[in-house]
């Protein structure tokens, strides 16, 4: 037995390893390649008018050269559980180029799907060339996840556990966790070893546990799950209108480029284009815009709806930390300590990861305010109900026990029987 043991350690070593060298590698070139859209996009205001043009480019070459490479991270999850289709390859660059574009010209968008995209390609490219069975493809797809996440935002455990945490809500499979780990760890390394360097986030003096610090921290945590909600229900309303306003996706894209930009000038801001980092680190430093979160809530719904390539997680740290900056004022607490919880609790509700995300608290703001993190947490994932971004995650055990959800069900098998008994009833 300890044998069979050593040999399958072994095995996932070199396929892991392998994992986390070529996703931390594309992690590396496509954090860099961001920082350089960033720098160019701030050097050049008049990049911003190119917008609509970038992503129509971008909807033209996957409606020629993409096919199933659109579903994106869904793909992916669609695989792990029970599909038959194949990961193309050209999903890595296409998904890279297209996010860099965003970026470069103004779409708000965030890395985190980027980064699991290429993850997923690469593994079902290791996956081909050993000719391994179905059940260890699972595990390799799984390890694509952890090793992107983990890679791109410098956090090696929370990359484990969400590749092994998100692929249904409420279970989780750990066979696939030393794999994980290793593709999580050694991309990290690689990605570090590129000289990328991730941002850190001070969250200062954390309260002292007491009931009224406490009974803050719910409150706030309930609102940081629907504020999860929001995200996740505008960016599916916007994507199902655009698809239905216009058919083509070229000229999809291209409206919504154009709307950006319009908005840009009604709001008379910058702040919520890209990925929204200055926007953060000032939640943890200073008092923000008290809607802050919901334009950028906004500006991001209407890039991903529209068809941009890029991820949500980053504008969901930016919308948590900016809603936890102005609740600060309101619940009388420290906003940097607010700012932190809502970073994870926002994230948590809309992937419905909160272990992940609870280790990824830790991992970005040390072990001291590791209660509060994991009282926002899993309070955020209770309120955000069977709602999130990734549409094709498995619902395997129901939020409740007043809510009955069929075996297999997904959150757009959910959607879909919800509107059709809307409908009938209607």
């Amino acid at each position: 037995m300890h044998i069979a043991l050593l040999g399958s350690l072994l095995k996932w070593i070199l396929y892991g390893g392998l994992v986390g060298i070529l996703s931390g590698s594309a992690s590396a070139l496509f954090l860099a390649s961001l920082d350089y859209a960033t720098e160019q996009r701030l050097n050049y205001p008049w990049l911003l008018f190119l917008l609509p043009f970038g992503g129509a480019f971008m909807s033209f070459l996957y409606l020629k050269y993409g096919k199933n490479a659109g579903k994106g991270n869904n793909l992916i999850l669609e695989q792990i559980q029970q599909g038959q289709e194949t990961i193309p390859f050209r999903m890595a660059p296409l998904v890279l180029l297209g996010t860099f574009l965003t970026h470069l010209f103004g779409g708000s968008a965030g890395r985190e799907g980027t980064a699991v995209q290429m993850g997923g390609s690469f593994s079902e490219l290791i996956g081909k060339v050993f000719r391994v069975d179905e059940s260890d493809r699972k595990i390799l797809l799984m390890c694509g996840i952890s090793s992107g996440f983990g890679s791109v935002f410098g956090t090696p455990l929370a990359g484990t556990i969400f590749g092994i945490e998100v692929i249904a809500i409420g279970l989780v499979s750990y066979q696939a966790i030393i794999p994980c780990f290793i593709a999580s760890f050694v991309g990290n390394v690689v990605t570090t070893v590129w000289g990328i360097h991730h941002i850190h986030y001070h969250m200062g003096e954390v309260p002292s546990l007491t009931a009224m610090v406490v009974m803050k921290v719910v409150i706030a945590s309930v609102l940081f799950g629907l504020a999860s909600i929001l995200f996740s229900e505008l960016t599916h309303w916007l994507k199902k209108m655009f698809a239905k306003l216009f058919k083509n996706p070229v000229i999809k894209t291209f409206i919504g480029g154009v709307i950006i930009i319009v908005l840009v000038y009604i709001f008379g801001t910058r702040d919520y284009l890209g990925l929204g980092i200055p926007l953060l680190q000032e939640s943890f430093e200073h008092p923000v815009a008290h809607l802050a979160f919901l334009w950028k809530t906004l500006f991001t719904a209407l890039t991903l709806g529209a068809g941009y390539q890029g991820g949500e997680v980053t504008p969901l740290f930016v919308i948590g930390g900016t809603l936890g900056n102005s609740l600060a004022s309101i619940l009388h607490i420290s906003a940097p300590f607010l700012a932190g919880l809502g970073l994870i609790a926002v994230f948590s509700g809309a992937t419905n990861t909160p272990i992940a995300c609870f280790i990824m608290g830790i991992e970005l703001f040390g072990a001291e305010s590791a209660l509060y993190i994991f009282m926002a947490c899993i309070i955020s994932y209770m309120f955000s109900g069977h709602t999130g971004i990734y549409t094709s995650q498995q619902i395997g055990v129901s939020k409740s026990k007043l809510h009955l959800i069929p075996e297999n069900s997904t959150l757009a098998s959910i959607k879909i029987k919800k509107a059709n008994e809307t409908r009938r009833n209607g």
